[in-house]
């Protein structure tokens, strides 16, 4: 069936880490794509939209650990408008929180 979605957030905080430890980057640009939301027609991994503020929540932890917080988020991806533009708001309120 695929993998579960506390797996994949699992996972993805994982692998961060290990990569952030392993090549100790002075800024992360991140690649913010929403087609792993469950209504994206493309997408098949079948997140919902709370998932998108703990994977960026992932992001900004890692950040403090390994570059004082510097984070550039572009916008990559998310193919169903209405998903989109929830998730869109969700990350970018994560990431102003974390600025505040």
């Amino acid at each position: 069936m695929g993998t579960s979605r506390p797996d994949y957030l699992d996972e993805f905080r994982k692998g961060i880490e290990k990569i952030a430890a392993k090549h100790q980057p002075d800024l992360i640009l991140l690649s913010a794509g929403f087609d792993a939301h469950h209504e994206d027609p493309i997408g098949s991994l079948g997140l919902i939209d709370e998932d998108f503020e703990t994977l960026t929540r992932c992001v900004l932890d890692v950040a403090a650990v390994h570059c004082e917080g510097r984070i550039v988020s572009l916008l990559e991806g998310g193919y169903n408008p209405q998903a989109l533009a929830r998730c869109v708001k969700i990350h970018l309120n994560t990431l102003q929180k974390a600025g505040s």
